[in-house]
């Protein structure tokens, strides 16, 4: 069946529908008085919004048609709530529920998520837990590609079967299949999209910047969005090749004022633009906003409110297939509609999902029921002997050698830049330099209680001591620890294990800061409010080690990811990820020359 089958109007519905709008019978509620965006023609016009049930039954004239229920929005606009078109609801920390507590009051009430973290850790039922809610936020579902991502560069946690994955395609709650590795075009691969394409669904797409032939390659297996576009030149290059592009603010990155640089150059693909903000942690939802963030950055960088209004809900909607049921103010789409005092500084006064009040002034009016099964909790497996000697990197070196290494130099997020490294070796053991900013990280299998890990080097944390560690890894959901010292990093591995998953901060042998996420490792049983503020105290704590950069935590959970240039890191070893082959971290040892950076040899 078609997306969202279950919420367009039943036959009886529809002639209820119809009654409200003749005016033989009176809406349920008419929001009266205001502003309405008609996005399709671009206009704002005078008009009341009536209501029957769940759907809209008409827009017009102030006063023609009565309703039961008045709700006054004079003076203030009136808009289709907002869409999310690309979201891993784990990385925000949050249950699904939660997440809709968070973001619905501030106009999101649709996302369109990808479960492939879960889905990780525990495989294809974890898909069905992330897809749903009893709160009033609409889940969508992009059907994770492929768990493990490179099954023959990692051990991984869950497998999800190619069968599992194109019999998920059809689901009315499905929108797309999910974003896939842009360097692994193989035929299951292919026949993932083709099950996609016949099934009516779009493609999700993960371009990591490439270009040219490579970009070529990997649209002309049926992507039909991207959400890596970076800046006017790269947007250019994917619009012309018929390309929606999905605007990204995440907590790594915000490519909003980025792509809006220069609106004239990229005015003419306006309809082709959606918002999302992939992987967005609980502080900046709050802090920053949601996608109410990137309608207001549009707007502010030049986009006209009209349109940055647009890609916010009608452009969504069109271009993954759901304009039947959501995206503008028009007969008998879902009554999800908010009410705002200014559409430049988009804080709505009040939100209906369904036709029923959600949101207030910035607060949910709904409660957070939902229950997450018993089986998403102790999912952290390590050794019970997990100790500083695991975390050695064995080189050969004379007394005055030194070891040259290769290492990833984080820029622009989770991008990664080739480098070598000449490093000091201690015992045999290679050792990171914090006065080059190289730091050692080692990503270990948390999923099997096997000791499998690999060690390698980084650059662009500043630590200058202590280490940071993690639970959810991109995509596979490992152990991921960086630091400066062997007994820091083992702290900092232990202690994850001994809250079942989540953040540390350590340092001198302390903990100085923890986000327990026991949901999967990866998320809080707790409310927003409170992972809130630990995740706020977890990244002060890492400034006192040195780090400065935004979102340390959400940052070390990409610098393994095998999907995006130059290197990658699984827990079997360094990858190239061009040629989607292991690669050694030790290249030699040599008398010290004192150049710290080059290219990758």
């Amino acid at each position: 069946m078609f997306i969202g089958a279950e919420l367009v109007p039943s036959p009886e519905e529809l002639l209820r529908l119809q009654a409200v709008a003749r005016g033989d019978e009176p809406a349920d509620v008419a929001i009266r008085g205001g502003t309405v965006l008609a996005l399709h023609s671009r206009e704002l016009i005078k008009r009341d919004v009536l209501i029957a049930g769940s759907h809209i039954a008409a827009i017009t004239p102030y006063d023609r048609l009565d309703a039961i229920t008045d709700i006054d929005a004079s003076g203030q606009f009136v808009a289709p709530t907002f869409i999310d078109v690309h979201l891993h609801i784990e990385y925000t920390m949050l249950t699904p529920g939660e997440l809709g507590r968070l973001v619905v009051p501030r106009g999101t009430t649709t996302v369109l998520a990808d479960p492939n973290c879960l889905a990780n850790v525990c495989g294809t039922r974890a898909m069905d837990v992330m897809g749903a809610t009893a709160t009033p936020l609409r889940i969508f579902q992009q059907v994770s590609h492929k768990i493990p991502r490179v099954p023959d560069l990692e051990l991984g946690g869950a497998v999800v079967s190619e069968a599992d994955i194109i019999e998920r395609l059809t689901a009315t709650n499905v929108a797309t299949l999910g974003e896939s590795n842009p360097f692994d075009l193989d035929l299951s691969a292919a026949r993932k999209a083709h099950a996609a394409l016949s099934a009516g669904r779009r493609l999700t797409g993960h371009t990591a910047r490439i270009a040219d032939e490579p970009l070529w390659a990997y649209l002309a297996g049926g992507v039909s969005d991207d959400h890596n576009a970076f800046n006017t030149a790269e947007v250019l290059d994917r619009l012309r090749l018929g390309v929606m592009i999905t605007v990204m603010a995440g907590s790594m990155n915000d490519n909003v004022p980025l792509v809006f640089e220069d609106p004239a150059a990229v005015s003419g693909g306006f309809d082709h633009m959606t918002f999302c903000a992939d992987d967005r942690h609980v502080e900046d939802l709050h802090d920053e906003g949601h996608i109410d963030h990137h309608v207001r950055s549009a707007i502010a960088a030049g986009v006209p409110t009209i349109e940055a209004y647009r890609m916010a809900t009608l452009n969504a909607a069109q271009n993954y297939r759901m304009d039947h049921l959501i995206g503008s103010i028009t007969p008998t789409r879902l009554a999800d509609i908010m009410i705002l005092e200014d559409l430049e500084d988009v804080r709505p006064s009040l939100v209906l999902v369904g036709g029923e009040i959600a949101g207030r002034n910035g607060g949910a009016t709904f409660t957070d029921t939902d229950v997450m099964p018993d089986w998403v909790r102790e999912t952290v497996h390590l050794p019970n002997d997990f100790g500083p000697d695991l975390f050695r990197v064995e080189a050969d070196a004379a007394a005055d050698e030194v070891a040259v290494v290769r290492a990833m130099e984080m820029y622009d997020g989770y991008f990664k830049r080739a480098l070598e490294a000449e490093l000091p070796v201690i015992d045999g053991n290679v050792v990171p330099d914090p006065t080059i900013d190289i730091a050692k990280i080692t990503i270990a299998d948390r999923h099997h209680g096997t000791d499998t890990r690999a060690t390698g080097f980084v650059r662009g944390f500043g630590l200058t001591r202590g280490a940071l560690g993690i639970t959810s890894n991109c995509e596979n959901q490992n152990l991921v620890v960086v630091g400066t010292s062997d007994d820091d990093l083992a702290l900092a591995a232990t202690t994850l294990r001994d809250i079942g998953g989540g953040y540390v901060c350590v340092a001198d042998g302390e903990v100085l800061a923890a986000v327990p996420l026991p949901y999967g490792g990866i998320m809080s049983d707790q409310p927003w409010e409170t992972v809130y503020d630990q995740s706020v105290a977890a990244n002060r704590a890492a400034q006192t080690l040195g780090c400065e950069i935004a979102s340390p935590y959400m940052i070390l959970a990409f610098v393994g990811l095998a999907g995006v240039p130059d290197y990658g890191l699984t827990e079997k070893g360094l990858i190239d990820t061009m040629t989607q082959s292991f690669i050694p971290v030790v290249l030699c040892c040599r008398c010290p020359q004192h150049v710290h950076t080059g290219d990758a040899g």
